[in-house]
């Protein structure tokens, strides 16, 4: 995109102002995992990575080290048609099943940035992290790991278009247009 997605205006709003009162429908425990210097005055506690450089597997990993909450839901932020119906029914399934990752799986694609993580995960991170692996799913234990399916979601009136994310400028026209169409 050539700058910082969470600024990008889309509907009068920057998308880290949709994805937080998204969240907020949701939770009042939000913080952004980034940096304090450009989003300390966003209106949430902000968590910066504790080893840098390492992509979103350190934002995880300084979020999960963070929480002393069992379950813990994280998005993107340039994914800006995520309900907050999808993830309240995401954050339900995860505290169901006791799965220490619960994301859906859309196009044959896990979705490691729309996922809650229960802090067992921690662990997993850490280890990943010092070892310099940097790839999230290839972490994610088989055996305690809730897949959603697109066909689960279906049966919910859950879109994978939701997944949608901003990538590249085009994008960003694309999600702008769409949002227009869908106004009443």
């Amino acid at each position: 995109m050539g700058r910082d997605k969470a600024s990008l205006s889309l509907n009068g709003q920057t998308l880290l102002q949709h994805a937080l009162g998204t969240l907020r429908e949701i939770s009042g425990d939000v913080s952004i995992l980034g940096s304090r210097q450009i989003y300390a005055d966003q209106g949430a506690p902000v968590i910066e990575d504790i080893i840098p450089e390492c992509g979103p597997l350190g934002g995880i990993h300084a979020a999960l080290t963070h929480t002393s909450t069992a379950c813990n839901l994280i998005i993107a932020v340039d994914t800006p048609f995520l309900s907050a119906n999808f993830l309240r029914f995401l954050v339900t399934r995860a505290v169901e099943s006791n799965a220490i990752v619960t994301t859906p799986e859309i196009a044959g694609y896990t979705q490691p940035l729309c996922a809650v993580y229960s802090r067992e995960f921690l662990s997993i991170a850490e280890q990943a992290l010092q070892a310099g692996k940097y790839k999230i799913v290839p972490l994610f234990p088989p055996d305690r790991t809730l897949t959603i399916s697109e066909n689960e979601m279906a049966r919910f009136a859950f879109m994978p278009e939701m997944f949608d994310n901003l990538n590249t400028p085009e994008d960003l026209e694309r999600a702008r247009l769409r949002s227009i169409t869908r106004k009443p």
